[in-house]
């Protein structure tokens, strides 16, 4: 009877805990993580809050975790992610909002539904766009962090602004749906989606169908590498049916001409999660074992029957014929402070050496995973808005064959 009693209290905790926080002042809650210093350098302290709320309903270390219940912890999590992203868009100057967006129907995946796409826009594109000008802009597919299973499109809001301000593209932002209910592979499914849908919409979007980039962040820096190697793949099997996607020119395919890749997981398959972490330099910077572990479970499923070695999951352990396929320009930043370091370093180190790839590598210093995502309203983040720049200068030079 005990052990019946306490594990409803882990059932009811969950709910409980999550409506007590929604009551609570940010105030409140900075009070009560008085030692988490709200900085650049450090991890936000709603992750902090999310390990808590996630530790609340965790069953036996042996016993996997229902989906009901991953379900319900997703959820809260999403709204501790919600109101830090609220946070991280308040601090002047602010990033733009959607010029537009795009419900579109998926046709990749088997599992049926809908995606957003959230479109930012250069100032004079609508009136372009009017005066039906036949110039076309290159285009930025998006895809936002969160390990597959929180995070919305617009948490990138800043990056797609620094993108159009500074390389002149328009930039999609990408509305995934994510796990626990729409597990692996669905979200490389809807990205190569995004892309089916700019290349068949480019004359009405007024976009180049030849100049597409993507970037991502975290499980979206991820997407970069694995979304591009499926698209190819997809290609492929259009082609053997003659159904390659056409704009109203009737000119075929598109092309992906660059990556950029965030701090991005590469290899889920030669170290574990504890591994990963032996490898930073300051693992007390590491997000908390309960959110990587609600990542995991939610997303790996069923779990015995995922190859963790899957190409459209660790593209760091891909064979070379398919890692040829990729882009030959591509962009990686990752984090001093990051267990995902050493991974993202043999997979550059791949991609020069074994397949002659373009690769600009760059450490940002003194900075964790997700650093440029801090919920702080009242500081300015100068390492970003350098490091963003950086980043769009590169592009714009790709971008324009230079």
């Amino acid at each position: 009877a005990s052990a019946v009693w306490k594990k409803r209290q882990r059932i009811m905790v969950l709910p409980a805990t999550w409506l007590a926080l929604r009551r609570t002042s940010s105030s409140k809650i900075a009070h009560a993580f008085p030692n988490i210093a709200w900085n650049d350098n450090l991890q936000v302290p709603y992750f902090y809050v999310l390990s808590t709320v996630s530790s609340c309903a965790r069953t036996t270390r042996r016993m996997a975790r229902p989906r009901w219940m991953l379900l319900l912890q997703a959820s809260a999590l999403r709204k501790l992610m919600d109101f830090g992203m609220f946070l991280h868009r308040l601090h002047p100057p602010r990033p733009r909002p959607p010029s537009f967006r795009r419900s579109i129907p998926v046709t990749v995946s088997p599992r049926k539904g809908t995606i957003e796409l959230l479109f930012y826009t250069p100032s004079d594109y609508l009136a372009r766009l009017q005066n039906n000008e036949a110039l076309k802009y290159p285009v930025l597919l998006n895809f936002h962090a969160g390990g597959f299973t929180i995070g919305r499109a617009n948490d990138d809001a800043r990056w797609a602004t620094a993108v159009v301000d500074i390389v002149g593209a328009v930039v999609v932002c990408v509305n995934y749906r994510l796990a626990p209910k729409w597990y692996f592979p669905t979200a490389v499914e809807d990205g190569v989606d995004a892309i089916l849908y700019l290349v068949r919409n480019a004359d009405e979007l007024r976009i180049d169908a030849y100049q597409i980039g993507v970037s991502g962040f975290s499980s979206g820096g991820n997407m970069a590498f694995t979304v591009p190697l499926r698209f190819q793949e997809e290609l492929c099997r259009m082609s053997d049916r003659e159904q390659l996607p056409a704009n109203s020119t009737g000119r075929e395919g598109g092309r992906v001409i660059v990556i950029i890749s965030w701090y991005p997981p590469t290899d889920f398959a030669t170290n574990t999660r504890s591994e990963r972490r032996k490898t930073n330099i300051r693992p007390d910077t590491e997000l908390p074992r309960s959110v990587t572990k609600l990542f995991d479970a939610s997303y790996l499923y069923p779990p015995h029957n995922v190859s963790l070695s899957n190409c459209y999951l660790s593209p760091g352990l891909a064979p070379d014929e398919i890692l040829g396929e990729l882009q030959d320009d591509i962009i990686i930043y990752t984090c001093e402070w990051d267990g995902l370091r050493a991974e993202a370093e043999r997979f550059k180190e791949r991609l020069v050496g074994d397949l002659g790839k373009r690769v600009r590598y760059t450490v940002v210093q003194g900075v964790r995973h997700g650093w440029d995502k801090s919920p702080d309203p009242f500081k300015r983040s100068p390492t970003r808005e350098l490091t963003y720049r950086e980043a769009c200068v590169e592009l714009k030079r790709i971008f324009e064959g230079r």
